[in-house]
């Protein structure tokens, strides 16, 4: 069975496909068998596998990083916008499943979960390392009872977190610490580490940051990562006429990896990943 890790930020935007599809592709370089997953994605940004199986573009991306064909297991749910607006189509298992609305939410919500617990099961199964992105904040208090997205689901698969925060949006060590301190007791248990993502300039001018945000949140931070330059493909360019992957986001996964490789502490990361919870 295969060891998490999870990547959660303090918010939407934050960097956390960008941090997965690095991880993954410093594991699958390192010699490991990796694959992402994420639980459930809202996005219209989707696309067919090669056995036309519907998936956010995110997890193509990172399952090619990760050096693997992307599939279903890795994004069970995908959320979509109905045409007309008035509910939110569900793709269950890469095919069409139903419409979310105020009448059923509850109800297909519930349903959902297992199917999750089971679409990781089979995934974790298959691989060495699962690189798990989180979805938006992890503390939107009214919205994570029977959470599977965040926590709830770190919490089931014994997921180790990092806990990534976007500097150049401002307000850092508020959304760091404010986000730590929104978490109860059984779930700090799991915050392993915090990412600074998205640092413009010298990083060793925020070595006063990272000994505040070590002092206020009681966590390691793991690594101050820089803005990274990239081009990587939107929807409707994933793939060439013949379905075949472009060989040029190779480089552009390898760009990503060796910055970040470059900026993380890995020695600490596969500390947290071996140990576990």
């Amino acid at each position: 069975m295969a060891k998490p890790i999870m990547i959660q930020g303090t918010s939407s935007g934050v960097g956390k496909t960008i941090l997965t599809i690095a991880l993954c592709r410093i594991f699958m370089q390192d010699g490991y068998k990796v694959a992402p997953f994420k639980s459930q994605n809202m996005t219209t940004n989707t696309a067919l596998t090669r056995s036309g199986e519907e998936i956010a573009v995110s997890q193509i991306l990172q399952a090619r990083a990760a050096g693997t064909d992307p599939g279903a297991l890795m994004n069970p749910i995908v959320l979509k916008y109905s045409p007309d607006r008035q509910g939110t189509l569900v793709i269950l298992n890469g095919k069409p499943h139903g419409t979310i609305n105020a009448q059923n939410y509850k109800e297909i919500r519930q349903s959902l979960i297992p199917e999750v617990k089971k679409a990781y099961t089979a995934l974790a199964s298959q691989y060495d390392i699962i690189v798990i992105e989180g979805a938006g904040s992890p503390v939107e208090l009214n919205l994570n009872k029977d959470d599977m997205v965040n926590m709830g689901l770190a919490r089931y698969v014994n997921a180790p977190v990092l806990l990534a925060a976007d500097i150049d949006r401002g307000g850092i060590f508020a959304s760091l610490y404010g986000t730590v301190q929104l978490f109860d007791d059984s779930e700090r248990r799991y915050l392993k580490a915090v990412i600074v993502n998205r640092f413009k300039g010298n990083a060793l001018h925020f070595t006063d940051g990272v000994t505040i945000l070590e002092r206020i949140t009681g966590l390691p931070v793991v690594g101050v990562i820089p803005q990274i330059p990239f081009n990587l493909p939107e929807e409707d360019s994933m793939f060439n006429n013949d379905n075949s992957f472009d060989d040029d986001y190779d480089s552009q996964f390898d760009l990503i990896a060796d910055r970040v490789r470059e900026s993380l502490d890995m020695d600490m990361v596969y500390q947290i990943l071996n140990n576990g919870i």
